[in-house]
């Protein structure tokens, strides 16, 4: 149970500064305000923001219980996750955030945002290259090539 509140707060503090806090500052920096009408693109923008959301719970979630770790690197899983979302692609929290903020982006119809959103994918896709995947290759040796092996690291890549 522990290693849940654990995970809450650090997925409170992850959401709260990079989803919320900087793209609120981002918005408000740009004059940008919320649209005076709800129309297919904030529809379909709500729709993408609650599927990344989504994504990233159930993924947390799946550290927690079959990983026995959170998120974040200072406690990570203690075994490797490849169940639940993993079972699909390596990176589901970081897949999650850069779906919610993109369909952010559309809600708002904001350029801004959407720059904002490639720029957070460009810097996970660094950090998991430059830092994460050694990591993982260190903690979990052969077990974490074979998955290499079997999910993408991103949709749509091999």
């Amino acid at each position: 149970m522990f290693v849940l509140l654990r995970a809450i707060v650090w997925a409170t503090l992850f959401v709260a500064f990079g989803l919320v806090f900087l793209p609120s500052w981002l918005l408000r920096n740009t004059g940008l305000t919320p649209p005076s009408a709800i129309g297919p693109a904030q529809v379909a923008g709500a729709v993408v923001v609650v599927g990344g959301g989504c994504l990233v719970v159930w993924a947390i979630l799946t550290f927690v219980f079959a990983g026995k770790g959170t998120p974040a690197p200072f406690d990570p899983p203690r075994r490797l996750v490849v169940t639940g979302p993993f079972r699909f692609v390596r990176n589901p929290i970081y897949v999650g955030a850069v779906a919610a903020m993109a369909g952010a982006a559309l809600y708002f119809r904001s350029w801004a945002l959407l720059a904002y959103d490639a720029a957070i994918a460009v810097i996970f896709h660094v950090l998991v290259r430059s830092y994460e995947e050694a990591v993982l290759r260190r903690t979990f040796g052969a077990d974490y090539d074979a998955y290499c092996d079997r999910v993408p690291r991103w949709p749509g890549s091999r």
